[in-house]
């Protein structure tokens, strides 16, 4: 453990330059040795490991509230409060959260793994303590990733207004996962040349007073460059807002971060401090490839080699994609910061014109996808799960409204795993079907994910979405989709209706009950909304077994639409945890051994309706 065992923020403020370069060190070799084996989002927090050092110099974090944006950067503060020896349960079940969980220790402010909301939040705990008379500090920690979200904005314009004593640290590394889009990094580049501007400001000066008539010049020329700096060097879209601005400044400097922390909260006033960072920090590969190592499974922590990538339902998706747009000029692709995660690099390469970036701004994705459509453009919007719920009111206002033709291509779907509570996608079956005219595709393998997408987009009418989970397909490979629904084994005794990956689940389920003389059938759903129930023999029991929460599930509204008796299996009424996607599998029953101990329950009256 060395310096990290018994830190704390008193301690901190009493370290020299010699042991905080020591610790940030032994911070930097515990990150890369844990997230090597778990697995994790490594080049952000390599990134802010000064950044969060001087915080907690400055902020008591079981007493002031730091709240980090995201949050997939708050390994560090975690080790700083306690959790280190813990980190190498990071992201297991039962184990540390790989995002702050207020939960797992009170120096988390702040539940976030979905972008921008840190100033929002911050505002909103600055109130509080002015309204009950209490005395803490409030800091809120955003990358410029995060800062290209809507609410961001939102947050800031309040909050500058405010006039609320609190600070909001810009952690400016250029970077979300990809290198940021939009205009707001475009002035963020700008404030980065500050720098090496005030180099040349300092060998002008000597300059010119060396030369006859060089105080003249150098008056005129620094009235000029007063005026430049007011208007492309200055804090202004800040400052704009309320703010004090500050910086910017270098993240991997301790003793001035420290410092210019200090002052930012002594000022008594809204004040945003610019930091510059380098993602990855430290470690060679996470430095030359930031985007591989922002979120990372086990690699070699000497060569930072990875196991070889293998074809997902991602991947699968984006090749569909560029396939379908070389044969047809009108299809668009669009992602909220997301190319990589969705299979899409291999598009933004080959369709560079029809390929559509627009940062974190998942509600502005949607809209604009709607009104692609509505001009006769074919766009597909690839977004996570967890993150098309920030879409849910532009799919009715925007989209169902006018029944507009716009495809929604659904990842993360269900169960994600390690990342836990804010990244499973377990509520996109319930809300999806509440979208009026909305069409659910639920693909078990790529070839079905490869007939759905091109079905969407010219077979639908209206809006249509296709749901497909995290990873690789299983082992059935039938092209199924021709059916609404499709039986794929016949049963005797009691059917199972499942859909998506679930399909190899609940064959094999159906295997074991075999063994027993249980004869169970598998219907496989592959359209989710409208559901179609004509195929279904009403005359045996029903299981259905499916990878999202009970509320809006398959199991529900069928139960409703027959008035009968419909055994359910699936996730419950809760949030699900991180952990291992087989292990949440059977914490939840939905594996092979799970199904099939529900349909013996069920069959003998047990079973849960």
């Amino acid at each position: 453990m060395g310096m990290l065992e018994n830190i704390s923020h008193e301690k901190l403020k009493s370290l020299d330059s010699a042991q905080l370069d020591e610790l940030c060190a032994q911070i930097r070799r515990a990150l890369v040795d844990s997230v090597s084996r778990t697995g994790g989002h490594l080049a952000s927090n390599l990134g802010a490991v000064e950044l969060t050092v001087a915080l907690h110099r400055v902020y008591d974090p079981f007493k002031d509230r730091i709240i980090f944006d995201v949050g997939h950067q708050s390994y560090v503060h975690k080790m700083l409060t306690g959790r280190a020896e813990g980190l190498g349960s990071l992201r297991t079940y039962g184990g540390l959260s790989g995002f702050p969980k207020p939960t797992e220790s009170q120096a988390d402010a702040f539940i976030s793994g979905h972008a921008s909301n840190s100033v929002s939040a911050a505002l909103g705990m600055a109130r509080a303590r002015s309204i009950l008379d209490e005395n803490y500090g409030v800091v809120a920690v955003i990358g410029d990733g995060a800062l290209t979200g809507g609410l961001a904005l939102e947050g800031l314009s309040d909050a500058g207004a405010s006039g609320e004593p609190l600070v909001v640290v810009l952690n400016d590394n250029a970077m979300s996962i990809k290198g940021n889009v939009g205009g707001v990094s475009t002035h963020l580049s700008r404030q980065r040349v500050r720098p090496s501007y005030f180099k040349f400001k300092k060998f002008y000066r000597a300059f010119t007073k060396k030369i006859p008539g060089g105080k003249h010049l150098y008056n005129f020329t620094h009235r000029i460059k007063e005026n430049i700096k007011r208007i492309v060097l200055s804090g202004g879209i800040f400052e704009g807002m309320g703010f004090q601005y500050m910086g910017p400044i270098d993240g991997h400097d301790v003793e001035k971060l420290t410092y210019m922390l200090t002052v930012a909260r002594q000022l008594g006033k809204p004040v945003l401090l610019h930091v510059v960072t380098k993602k990855g920090k430290g470690y060679a590969p996470a430095e030359s490839d930031p985007e591989k190592f922002h979120g990372i499974g086990a690699f070699n922590p000497d060569t930072g080699e990875t196991a070889p990538r293998k074809e997902t339902f991602s991947t699968a998706f984006g090749e569909a994609m560029e396939a379908l747009a070389a044969q047809d000029s009108r299809i668009c692709a669009i992602t909220a910061a997301m190319q990589s995660g969705t299979g899409l690099e291999g598009f933004f390469e080959k369709f560079p014109s029809r390929a559509f970036d627009v940062g974190i701004a998942e509600e502005h994705a949607a809209v604009m996808a709607a009104a692609m459509a509505k001009q006769g453009a074919l766009p597909v919007f690839a977004v996570y799960s967890t993150f098309l719920q920030r879409s849910y009111d532009m799919l009715l206002h925007d989209v169902a409204i006018d029944g507009i033709h716009a495809v929604f291509a659904v990842d993360r779907a269900g169960i994600v795993g390690e990342d836990g509570e804010t990244h499973n996608g377990v509520f996109d079956v319930g809300f999806l079907n509440q979208i009026p005219g909305m069409t659910v595709y639920a693909p078990a393998n790529y070839a079905e994910l490869r007939a759905m997408l091109h079905r969407a987009i010219y077979d639908t009418a209206g809006p249509a979405a296709i749901r497909y989970p995290r990873g690789c397909q299983g082992d059935f490979t039938q092209d199924t989709s021709g059916e609404a629904l499709a039986c794929i084994k016949k049963g005797s005794d009691v059917n199972i209706l499942t859909y998506g990956r679930m399909t190899d689940a609940a064959l094999a389920a159906a295997e074991l009950l075999e063994k027993e003389s249980i004869g169970a059938g598998v219907l496989k759903l592959n359209v989710l909304t409208p559901l179609d129930i004509d195929g279904i023999d009403l005359s045996l029991p029903i299981v259905v077994a499916e990878e999202c929460a009970d509320a809006g599930s398959i199991g529900e509204r069928l139960a409703a639409r027959l008035g009968k008796k419909v055994t359910r299996i699936n996730l419950g009424d809760g949030l699900v945890p991180h952990g291992k996607t087989g292990v949440l599998m059977e914490k939840y029953g939905l594996d092979a051994p799970g199904i099939a101990r529900t349909v013996r329950e069920a069959l003998s009256g047990k079973g849960k309706t």
